[in-house]
């Protein structure tokens, strides 16, 4: 079985969803006391699409506002960019315009773009319709979902897509998928965590528990494809 490796990085405001998000689906498991990701975390999972096997190479960042000078490190060689609000806060809604704005001026080559709408598990405090954001989702050329990371509903679909459309940019022998990036992209992120202080933060901020993870202090392995 022939086997398509993607890179997919997850964007969005702190708070938003991002971690619980890929946790909920890659493990299974949904988190209530999951503190805020440090750096980055990693995860990786493997999805079969008609007769491919898709390795899905996950990035999910960090939110908070010291951080976003190390996205662009993450955005690199990316096959697609899912990115997060929480459907019952404005704000996180106006700030993801800012991430997919950040994301367009640091990736030179087309990308799969996946808007997601999370938290529907509290639709009575919704403050973000769905065609308000499926509106924008369609200006940008972004595919739009609404999912409950608490619930697991909705998410198995996101990622779906997105292994679909690797598949389909593969058979086109585009530059989209398969996509490589290497163990200086890797050192680079680490450079750049290590200068972090872990009190930057009121709260003791612990890693995230992943099959792979990047984060400040943790040591990772070379990735090769």
């Amino acid at each position: 079985m022939k086997m398509i490796v993607g890179k997919v990085v997850v964007l969005g405001n702190q708070g938003v969803g991002k971690t619980s998000t890929c946790m909920t689906y890659v493990e299974k498991h949904f988190n209530h006391q999951t503190l805020p990701t440090i750096g980055a975390a990693f995860y990786s999972t493997k999805i079969n699409v008609a007769d491919k096997m898709v390795n899905l190479h996950i990035w999910d960042t960090a939110g908070q506002e010291r951080f976003k000078a190390m996205a662009p490190m993450f955005y690199r060689n990316s096959q697609a960019a899912i990115v997060i609000f929480d459907i019952t806060s404005e704000d996180s809604f106006e700030s993801m315009k800012g991430w997919v704005l950040e994301l367009k001026r640091n990736v030179e080559e087309s990308i799969i773009l996946v808007v997601v709408g999370n938290k529907i598990d509290l639709a009575e405090q919704r403050e973000v319709s769905r065609d308000e954001a499926l509106g924008y989702s369609k200006t940008i050329g972004a595919h739009y979902y609404e999912v409950s990371a608490k619930t697991d509903q909705g998410i198995e679909l996101v990622f779906e897509y997105v292994a679909m459309e690797l598949v389909k940019a593969n058979s086109k022998n585009t530059p989209k998928a398969n996509r490589s990036y290497n163990s200086d992209d890797i050192n680079n992120i680490m450079a750049f965590s290590s200068e972090l202080e872990p009190t930057d933060t009121a709260n003791e901020e612990l890693v995230n528990i992943s099959i792979n993870h990047i984060a400040h202090g943790d040591s990772v392995s070379p990735i090769c494809c």
